[in-house]
């Protein structure tokens, strides 16, 4: 009896913090032609579902150089992203529906401030900040997967 306590007490405490944990997505080869015509691949978590998308990065600390996670709308729209909950200091590029990054801005962890597209855009790419100045990607290069 006292042991079937224990484990009910055990679950009550671990399963909500468990279920917390933020799981890893599909991943995908997500594609950015720069300018010039050279090409830079990111592993790109693939965030389509609603909920998927509502928690991102959220309480993700280490996103290793050369990820992100793409999010994927249904609609063209503005687009905006808050840091809730996220302590990894990031950079999102919003992106229209031909492919095309129309705008692309740093965003400080655990903000509560939007991040809004200035356009209607389907599609958004968070990687680790400061990664697409490091690969001087810029507003007009093309997105594709």
């Amino acid at each position: 009896m006292k042991k079937t306590a224990l484990i009910l007490l055990l679950a009550v405490i671990i399963v909500p913090f468990a279920s917390c944990k933020s799981k890893k997505l599909p991943v995908k080869d997500v594609l950015i032609t720069k300018a010039d015509g050279t090409t830079l691949t990111v592993k790109a978590e693939i965030a389509e579902k609603e909920e998927e998308r509502n928690h991102g990065f959220m309480e993700r600390k280490n996103i290793p150089d050369g990820t992100g996670m793409l999010f994927i709308f249904d609609r063209d729209q503005i687009l905006s992203f808050w840091m809730k909950n996220t302590p990894h200091p990031l950079s999102i590029a919003y992106i229209d529906y031909n492919g095309k990054i129309r705008n692309i801005y740093d965003m400080t962890p655990f903000s509560l401030t939007p991040i809004k597209s200035t356009s209607s855009c389907r599609y958004a790419l968070e990687v680790p900040q400061g990664w697409f100045d490091k690969n001087n990607v810029n507003v007009g290069d093309k997105v594709s997967w």
